[in-house]
């Protein structure tokens, strides 16, 4: 029986209301760097691709947590415009865009990510929690959109000290629950991290994907759903395993 369902968090239950690099390009105009939407999004996609997880190991205080996730994230916005344009004041600009994506109105979520969360919690066996490669902001958002008040954990990748695909984040999550692997499943929208890493461990993996973007079978993924609604439907199904 599924005791426990996972979900990612930016990407899945919530994600930015215009692609990340063209809030960074709008931010940039402002501060006086002539840049496009275009070039700006090719740069950080590239650039976030590469980056090392959000994960600094273990052992580190709450606030010395937090200066190691906004640094992680400076290197990440430094790196975006290295071969693009040069700052007057980065600093300004860069402080500007970190307080701006703590903002619950910088995104959105998911049409049914408040809807399937309530349905799942009306299941008495069923509890919820969050594995994301996120930094502390994740709180902020969640409470906004009225999401943390149904979840039982919430697993992030700085906290944790490992960033998914690595499977001590996953087994980190299950132990907070007190369920084995085969009795969980999670639930995002990266056949590498999401996919991959869950069913590593053995959590059952379900690829979310809205825009139908991954149109062949992704190697552990035991469900595909276009919408979080459909969910409810694969947790009747697998609770049976």
């Amino acid at each position: 029986m599924v005791k426990v369902v996972f979900f990612d968090a930016a990407g899945t239950l919530f994600d930015t209301r215009q692609p990340a690099g063209s809030i960074y390009a709008q931010v940039a105009r402002r501060h006086g760097v002539n840049v496009t939407d275009q070039e700006v999004n090719a740069a950080f996609r590239r650039v976030f691709h590469a980056a090392p997880g959000l994960a600094f190991g273990v052992g580190h205080s709450p606030q010395e947590l937090r200066r190691l996730e906004k640094n992680w994230w400076r290197r990440l916005v430094e790196q975006t415009f290295s071969q693009l344009a040069r700052f007057d004041d980065f600093d300004a600009y860069f402080e500007e865009l970190f307080e701006l994506f703590a903002k619950p109105e910088t995104w959105s979520p998911a049409p049914d990510a408040l809807d399937v969360l309530q349905a799942l919690k009306r299941r008495n066996h069923i509890s919820l929690g969050i594995i994301s490669n996120f930094d502390a902001r994740v709180y902020g958002i969640l409470s906004a959109y009225g999401m943390l008040e149904y979840l039982d954990s919430v697993t992030i990748s700085s906290e944790a000290g490992y960033a998914k695909p690595a499977p001590e984040i996953f087994r980190i999550a299950l132990e907070k629950h007190s369920v084995a692997p085969n009795e969980a499943l999670h639930v995002g929208d990266s056949p590498a991290l999401d996919v991959q890493g869950a069913s590593a461990v053995g959590i059952g993996a379900v690829l979310y994907d809205p825009r139908s973007q991954w149109r062949s079978a992704i190697p552990g993924a035991i469900g595909y759903v276009k919408s979080l609604q459909e969910l409810l439907s694969l947790v009747e199904v697998t609770g049976q395993r």
